[in-house]
């Protein structure tokens, strides 16, 4: 019995599965972790056996023309790089951001349609016509409390919002999202201006995506039929290492849970009714689930959104987020629904009233080892971002602050290595949806140092620095190149189908967003409905939202005592 065998039958064991498990029982058992956890069994792939393919990057004219343009056009794109991190938008509110993206294609040529999926700062922009037809994933959210100076070596606010009571700190790209938009708009007007150099026919359409920090705009976006008609996704992202993979991640579910009661005075608290208690309740309850409950693939982790003002005032309202993480849809079911009992059983106790609303949701990503192996060919060949002794002198100084080794900025790329035997949990990603519906590309660039973790404050001040310029033009490389190729080689993107088919075989994608679910939307400025075209509020949306009052009596501690007289 090798390694593998051993380490493949404790994983089965933690997710609750016997150690003997097949491929074909996981595959009857839950269809989508059988096409994920199972696939590579089925198909004899190990980390022992498996041997890296090369010769799938083909040169070519076309690829050649699109490298140069990027090169030719790097500032263009550091400009867009650095003016989303400048906005440094939360999600479903990247109006300056959506559109400066939105601009820079339209006038290379591309045709943008506004709204897409129901949101305001999502887009769709189109270039070409015929097949093969290609999308490009950009997201442009900033994640709150991460605001920080550009190149800061300590933890250093660009954005610090003064409380005598609770300081907090602004937004900014602790993800490096404006990293990532920019690399994937330069990938698709390099492919673009290939394509009119070289007379290639094919639709390339990019995806401005709204609220990926919160699971939504893509989620939503599916379900609506947005990226219906693809032949290949191509996605990429912000890491601290190199590499293209075919590995999973958590599906989720997010949901807030609004516990509303009656007010008074602190210091006289009897018959007060306390949403925080409610809220407090049903995160203490929830912690007891985690050894007995939750599986070594399962996550959960929440925010308290409105705890209260002041503590001489019982708050008759707060609500908690939770983000509910597992290895497949059916298995976040399973512990939401343990989740959703603790918070009733919250109200209970506090006495409170539970709204439970239902946000957003997605599926894990699936793999697509064909398309990993070209990204991965095309990324040996053009090689690993070009940091210099600045770089990673300024990488050892954020590595120092938050006391990781000080290595500075990696110089190889990761080899290309099949998933683990088993996904033991971890990050998730709305374009996981997109990828039941279409071949997907996945590909990590270190845009930020080893040891930094995604949504950290080292992040962001990397992202707009030298080193996220180089992560982002070699990112808009690697996906250029691989775009190029799956034009120009149909034998290569007729292979990604086909395991993309054999994968899902069995399998019935449906969205985890129950059918009438209203999304989590914000009303644009009116000059930014004007620029893009749009009308206030989308179809089928009620708009104002309903109202969350609290409206509960007090409560007492026993009967009314008559009046003395």
């Amino acid at each position: 019995m090798t390694n593998h065998d051993l380490g493949r039958r404790r994983v089965l064991q933690l997710f609750g599965l016997t150690g003997t498990a097949t491929a074909a029982s996981m595959l009857a058992a839950d269809p989508v972790l059988g096409a994920t956890l199972a696939y590579e069994d089925k198909t004899g792939v190990t980390p022992e056996n498996y041997r890296t393919p090369t010769g799938l990057a083909k040169d070519s004219p076309a690829k050649a023309a699109s490298l140069a343009w990027i090169d030719g056009n790097a500032g263009v794109l550091k400009g867009l790089n650095d003016s989303i991190w400048e906005h440094a938008e939360l999600s479903l509110r990247e109006w300056r951001s959506s559109t400066a993206v939105a601009d820079l294609l339209q006038a290379n040529g591309f045709s943008v349609q506004w709204g897409s999926g129901g949101f305001p700062a999502a887009f769709t922009a189109t270039y070409g016509s015929g097949g093969p037809v290609l999308g490009f994933n950009v997201e442009y959210d900033a994640l709150p409390g991460l605001s920080q100076k550009r190149a800061a070596g300590g933890h250093d606010p660009l954005v610090y919002n003064y409380d005598a009571y609770g300081p907090t700190y602004g937004a900014g790209h602790g993800d490096a999202h404006n990293v990532l938009g920019a690399g994937s708009v330069g990938a698709a007007l390099a492919v673009a201006k290939a394509m009119k150099a070289n007379t290639l026919p094919g639709t390339l359409k990019v995806f401005g995506s709204t609220g990926e920090e919160q699971l939504v705009g893509k989620a939503y976006g599916v379900k609506a039929g947005v990226y219906d008609g693809l032949d290949a996704y191509l996605d990429w992202h912000p890491l601290n290492a190199t590499l293209a993979t075919w590995g999973t991640t958590s599906a989720l579910a997010s949901a807030t849970f609004t516990f509303l009661g009656a007010a008074g005075h602190g210091g006289t608290p009897l018959g007060n009714k306390s949403g925080l208690d409610g809220a407090l309740l049903m995160a203490t309850m929830s912690e007891y689930l985690r050894e007995k409950n939750v599986a070594a693939s399962g996550r959960f982790h929440y925010a308290i959104i409105n705890g209260g003002g002041a503590p001489n005032v019982t708050p008759d309202m707060c609500s908690i987020w939770f983000f509910i993480r597992e290895g497949s849809p059916a298995r976040v079911k399973v512990l939401y629904d343990k989740i959703v009992e603790c918070a009733k059983a919250a109200a209970q106790a506090s006495q409170t009233k539970l709204l439970h609303k239902f946000h957003a949701a997605t599926w894990n990503s699936l793999g697509n080892k064909v398309g990993a192996e070209l990204a991965n060919d095309n990324m040996v060949k053009i090689g690993p971002p070009a940091f210099t002794a600045e770089d990673h002198a300024f990488a050892k100084t954020l590595q120092k602050s938050l006391g990781k080794p000080e290595v500075g900025m990696p110089t190889t790329l990761v080899p290309l290595t099949p998933p683990a035997p088993a996904f033991l949990g971890g990050p998730s990603t709305d374009a996981a949806d997109v990828s039941w519906k279409t071949p997907k590309v996945t590909v990590l660039v270190a845009t930020f140092p080893p040891g930094v973790p995604n949504h950290n404050w080292a992040v962001t001040a990397s992202a707009a620095t030298n080193i996220g310029h180089q992560a982002m033009l070699s990112a808009a490389k690697y996906l250029a190149a691989t775009a190029v190729d799956l034009l120009t080689q149909p034998d290569v993107l007729a292979a990604m189908k086909k395991e993309f088919a054999d994968r899902t075989a069995g399998v019935h994608w449906e969205s985890m967003i129950p059918d009438g679910t209203q999304p989590p939307l914000y009303e644009p400025p009116v000059d930014f409905l004007a620029k893009t075209g749009q009308h206030w509020p989308p179809p089928g949306v009620t708009w104002p939202v309903p109202q969350v009052i609290a409206a509960e009596q007090l409560g007492t501690t026993g009967p009314d005592l008559p009046p003395q007289t």
